[in-house]
């Protein structure tokens, strides 16, 4: 009999046994999980911005990332990684581990591109997940002092009166600066020649000029040309008028609907990457946002912040991939 319960005994005292291991295992594993999510960011991360060095989307996170690496306590090294719209960059941050050390700053652009590029080898809304909203900023309408129009009226019935003559420039097919321009002259209804050029400071030259006749610029870049008297402002492209430009019309005031445009920029990270580290990542930009010092600097370059969740930014990508699908099919853009 006491045989029996002996081996009772060390049956039972087996199965806790074997119990206990698997717990202490499973917490293990679940430990590792955690607390590698919880020490993020415990190396430098690398932030791959995919166009040239003083663009605006250059410019706009380099100042944001600078001060989210001192929230964060590991540098930021960022990489220009240039070249096809900006989907070069987009590609190798797709392409890495899914573990917050490569990470991507982009703009509105981000939506424009797989319309144009019909061979992409990612698709953002799936491959991308959004992280930090920064803010928003206009593109403004300029045009030359020596040109006859002084409102955006004007320049819409002469345009109208001159057809195919009219020419705009811009930082590249399927660019920002391109699909204001669209935008606009699909809702006002004229004809206009587009001329890509390779990068903003060529454009301005012409439009000084008078070699071109319009150009949606990006505001920062913008003012100091309009309060020195060398351009023109004729429009601002988000939905209302900007603080900096109280004067200058925005498209719907002048009735053109859907000519309006915001030009934004945030942080993605691959899709894969856990909900901790991307939930980190907004919490600390958010942080940093709020700080005055960068909000002073965001207005200095013509940026308005735009609180928005991940998800609520995920979903403004999808809808604005779409919006930009129908415009540049109805455009006929082809890259």
């Amino acid at each position: 009999m006491k045989a029996i319960e002996s081996e009772r005994y060390r049956r039972t005292l087996l199965q806790r046994l074997a119990i206990s291991a698997c717990l202490l295992i499973s917490a293990s594993v679940l430990g590792v999980e955690t607390s590698g999510a919880q020490s993020w960011p415990s190396k430098l991360i690398k932030a791959y911005i995919p166009f040239g060095a003083g663009s605006a989307t250059d410019v706009v996170p380099r100042m944001f990332f600078e001060r989210l690496s001192a929230e964060l306590g590991q540098p930021i090294v960022i990489e220009n990684r240039t070249g096809a719209g900006g989907t070069i960059g987009t590609a190798a941050v797709v392409r890495s581990d899914p573990d917050g050390y490569s990470i991507l700053a982009h703009s509105s652009a981000i939506t424009i591109a797989p319309a144009i590029f019909t061979d992409l080898t990612f698709d953002a809304t799936r491959d991308l997940s959004s992280a930090i909203m920064i803010g928003y900023s206009a593109n403004v309408m300029i045009t030359s002092p020596s040109k006859p129009w002084k409102t955006v009226q004007e320049f819409i019935a002469a345009a109208k009166a001159k057809d195919a003559s009219i020419t705009f420039g811009s930082v590249g097919i399927g660019s920002a600066t391109h699909i204001s321009a669209e935008k606009f002259r699909l809702a006002a209804g004229v004809d206009a020649t587009h001329i890509p050029y390779r990068g903003g400071a060529e454009v301005i030259t012409d439009i000084i000029g008078g070699r071109i006749d319009f150009y949606f610029c990006p505001l920062a870049t913008a003012l100091p040309l309009i309060r020195d008297g060398q351009v023109r402002a004729l429009l601002v492209s988000t939905a209302k008028r900007v603080a900096d430009l109280p004067d200058v019309p925005s498209p719907l005031e002048i009735g053109l609907q859907g000519a309006d445009t915001a030009i934004w920029f945030g942080v993605f990270v691959p899709s894969k990457t856990p909900k901790d580290i991307v939930d980190k990542l907004y919490t600390s930009g958010t942080k940093v946002l709020a700080e005055p010092e960068t909000q002073n600097d965001l207005k200095k370059l013509g940026v308005e912040p735009w609180p928005m969740k991940p998800d609520e930014m995920d979903a403004l990508v999808v809808r604005e991939t779409i919006a930009n699908a129908a415009l540049i099919k109805a455009a006929g853009i082809k890259q």
